[in-house]
């Protein structure tokens, strides 16, 4: 019996020196562990952030460039058709998107569709007026018509989309 008191006196408490230190690693650790995350976090946005500015930044651009007054200084000449600048501007608008498709990857989904929605507006519109038109009246009667158009629309649906990713990248910052 002296010999089985002898064995706890000396088993409890090296099982509590034991207990102590494992959970006092264990602790460690996690903290460890947890301090490694948050760095690779912080030092992942370090890099991701300005990219996905730059994408934002890249998508206003884009988003302007097919806004109708822009579309409409850069490829209208005197000399077009109804039907050739009805093209030349679908053409634009097509080329533009595939030309910024892949910032998709750096915004939200929903600023990439309201992006989307932009152009197909955009698209729409424009189809919707040239079809009015005689295919050889001017491409400045069309011009018209497009800039009356989007005067009588409350906001040209470029204009939201800007201004859907501007408040959309303010909360990023």
């Amino acid at each position: 019996m002296e010999i089985l008191a002898d064995i706890l006196k000396i088993t409890i408490p090296a099982l509590i020196v034991f207990l102590t230190a494992w959970i006092l690693l264990k602790n460690m650790i996690s903290l460890d562990q947890d301090k490694r995350r948050q760095e690779i976090i912080l030092q992942n946005s370090r890099t991701v952030t300005p990219i996905k500015l730059q994408a934002y930044e890249r998508i206003i651009l884009f988003l302007e460039r097919i806004s109708l007054e822009s579309l409409l200084v850069r490829i209208s000449t005197t000399d077009m058709s109804s039907s050739q600048l009805h093209t030349a501007m679908l053409s634009t608008i097509r080329n533009e998107f595939e030309h910024n498709l892949s910032q998709q990857i750096y915004m939200s989904p929903r600023a990439w569709e309201v992006v989307k929605n932009a152009r197909s507006n955009m698209i729409r519109i424009i189809n919707t007026e040239a079809e009015t038109m005689a295919p050889e009246s001017s491409g400045l009667a069309l011009s018209q018509k497009l800039l009356e158009r989007i005067i009588e629309i409350e906001s040209e649906p470029t204009r939201a989309a800007i201004d859907y990713i501007k408040a959309e990248v303010a909360k990023m910052i």
